[in-house]
């Protein structure tokens, strides 16, 4: 006899449907074909073992399981449970008639529970996008699938609730998430907060900047003066998630196995820490087994490096690409997958190997062209997409010592708020841009030309330090965020999205060009 039972496998960050083919016959043998990896075929040992600590006989006949559509790899043993309900529905020891409309994933354990897998999420999604109306996914899994509404979604502990269910004699019911109520109760809660940073109001204003227009920021300054403490109260003041965003982002973490048991749907943007000892591979993607890097699991979220030149140099040469595309496209002689990549990237490194060069207090210990070198294992190209170069001083004994809290991020957030909502509206009808650090060249012309003060010092600026016509078209995006920020408190949102760019935006917007390539030499 045959059978068919539906499950799905990743590829990239998006799921396929793939049909599980069981046909039974007088004879004793066990062959699985399809493209399978070696976790695939194991899946044998694996389920005769699961069947008999569960009580249920393994049915020793000539079995042979087509994995469809047999051109693609499958790999992994999240089709252990689907296998082994299609050899049962084989050999007739359950006939049902949720077989057509259930998609069934999961990695049985030697005493018949179901363990998690990866990338469920992506699979709940796909089910429902090709009509399924039923979905059965290990019990540690099911809230994570259960966001996707439309879908029944079923979380169960072992393989005798899966044949129930299959069966139709089972009393689990499907589980509901209300990932409204969610949203409202988890994406304001946040580890850190501003009104922790005492002083550096430059640098925190320059962080306003580049989080109300999704701008690239890096940050230059000695040891102990807050670059990795403010770096980690970013998340705070970003924007909340969108449901799209929040979507996309835990499709990226599921695939990569990234989130934790009994977690549902992300709601806070993430914030990536890689070590500097990363390797190209880890931080772009790929691998035997194609999974996503950490510009990846960074997507809609911030990407913080720390000692930025102590990262190797083609590490960091990989980042130029998908800072302007905003995706990766991994490709190897087996396959080639696409991961999105829009991340906000964060930087931060010290002024010299000593960490003391310009010290107000301190003495630079590095010997002659050792700053020069130092400051130079960032290449220019990478340099130039970075929109925002801030210089942090070391904070005075007055202000540490001073308890009055500080600006809090809520109203820091309320203000990058406002500047987006004013992008958001000016981008409504622009596909694939969202803030200004993604406007094209069309863009920048149309809605951050500024006025002919504001062009004349930016080419005295620009000629004097030798600027490429990338940081030209950077500086314009960031001052057209600064106009945002200025107009979006005072004018409706409708109003501000063609207010004029004026000299002081360009000037601030200049202001944080600082470590370009002329003026680079001239600093050490």
């Amino acid at each position: 006899m045959l059978s068919k039972i539906y499950s799905a496998a990743i590829s990239g960050i998006e799921a396929f449907p793939v049909t599980i083919e069981t046909s039974v016959a007088q004879g004793a043998s066990f062959n699985i074909v399809g493209m399978a990896d070696t976790a695939v075929k194991e899946a044998y040992s694996r389920i005769t073992t699961a069947m008999s600590q569960s009580g249920i006989r393994f049915p020793h006949r000539r079995t042979l399981i087509n994995l469809a559509p047999a051109d693609i790899k499958k790999e992994g043993a999240s089709f252990d449970l689907p296998m082994a309900l299609g050899i049962l529905a084989a050999n007739e020891i359950f006939i049902s008639e949720h077989t057509a409309d259930t998609v069934v994933v999961g990695e049985l354990s030697l005493d018949g529970s179901v363990l998690p897998v990866r990338g469920v999420l992506p699979v709940a999604i796909k089910a429902r996008e090709l009509g399924f109306k039923r979905l059965i996914v290990p019990e540690a899994n099911v809230t994570e699938a259960a966001v996707v509404n439309k879908l029944d979604v079923y979380g169960v502990a072992n393989i005798t609730q899966a044949l129930d269910l299959m069966k139709g004699v089972s009393t689990l019911a499907p589980t509901i998430i209300n990932t409204r109520e969610i949203f409202a109760r988890e994406a304001d809660v946040f580890d850190y907060d501003f009104s922790e940073v005492k002083g550096q109001e430059s640098v925190k204003r320059a962080f306003e900047v580049a989080c109300a227009g999704g701008h690239n920021i890096l940050m230059i300054g000695p040891p102990g003066a807050g670059k990795s403490m403010m770096a980690k109260r970013i998340p705070s003041i970003l924007p909340p998630l969108s449901l799209p965003e929040a979507l996309e982002t835990t499709k990226i973490h599921s695939v990569a196995g990234k989130l934790r048991r009994g977690s549902m749907l992300m709601t806070r943007r993430p914030f990536r820490t890689p070590h500097h000892t990363v390797s190209p591979v880890a931080l772009v993607g790929g691998g035997i087994s194609p999974m996503p890097g950490e510009i990846s699991l960074a997507h809609n979220g911030v990407l913080f490096l720390d000692e930025f030149p102590e990262f190797p140099r083609q590490v960091l040469e990989v980042l130029r690409q998908p800072i302007e595309d905003r995706v990766i496209t991994v490709s190897r002689a087996k396959y080639t997958v696409d991961y999105p990549a829009s991340f906000m990237l964060v930087a931060s490194m010290n002024p010299c190997p000593c960490g003391y060069f310009g010290h107000p207090t301190r003495s630079c210990t590095c010997p002659p062209g050792a700053v020069g070198k130092y400051m130079n294992r960032i290449s220019g190209p990478l340099l130039d997409r970075i929109d925002l170069h801030v210089e942090i001083e070391p904070v005075e004994f007055d202000a540490i010592a001073d308890r009055r809290p500080a600006e809090a991020s809520e109203a820091i957030r309320s203000r990058v708020v406002a500047a987006r909502r004013v992008q958001q509206m000016r981008y409504h009808d622009e596909p694939h841009i969202h803030c200004n650090a993604q406007m094209n060249s069309r863009l920048i012309h149309e809605y951050a030309w500024p006025d002919d003060q504001g062009m004349a010092k930016l080419k005295a600026r620009m000629e004097k330090l030798g600027m490429s016509a990338r940081a030209f078209d950077r500086i314009l995006r960031t001052a057209r965020t600064i106009a945002d920020l200025d107009y979006s408190s005072r004018l409706t949102p409708e109003e501000a999205i063609s207010a004029p760019v004026l000299t002081a935006h360009i000037a601030e917007a200049i202001g944080y060009r600082t470590l370009d390539r002329a003026s680079y030499g001239k600093l050490f």
